[in-house]
């Protein structure tokens, strides 16, 4: 099978501001109960994915191109760029931030824990 891929558009995610493109590579049916998400994700410049909490599934994010800042659990701020994984596991909180002026383009899987 092969299908194109789905994008969604959305606006202050999860309590962030701004505007965020969500490439679905898999949708969460084609997951079959095993998670929810893998996307290709852009945070447009100056926008953010609100900080949240990871309760019953785990999330890793690996940066594909741009910058910006991963706010970690403990609040503790990284910049981030090609070729970093940000790893968020069970039970853990975080958000991004793009204060830049260049879209930030990562790959995102959330999966069951």
């Amino acid at each position: 099978m092969v299908r194109k891929t789905n994008k969604r558009v959305a606006e202050n995610v999860r309590g962030g501001v701004g505007t965020i493109e969500f490439y679905d590579i898999v949708t969460a049916e084609e997951l079959n109960g095993h998670g929810s998400m893998y996307a290709e994700v852009h945070i447009k410049p100056h926008s953010t994915l609100g900080f949240h909490v990871h309760e019953t599934n785990t999330e890793p994010y690996y940066i594909i191109s741009g910058k910006g800042i991963f706010v970690d659990n403990d609040k503790s701020r990284t910049e981030v760029g090609p070729g970093d994984c940000c790893i968020i596991k069970v039970g853990e909180g975080h958000a991004m931030e793009n204060p830049y002026d260049e879209d930030l383009v990562f790959m995102a899987l959330i999966y069951n824990a």
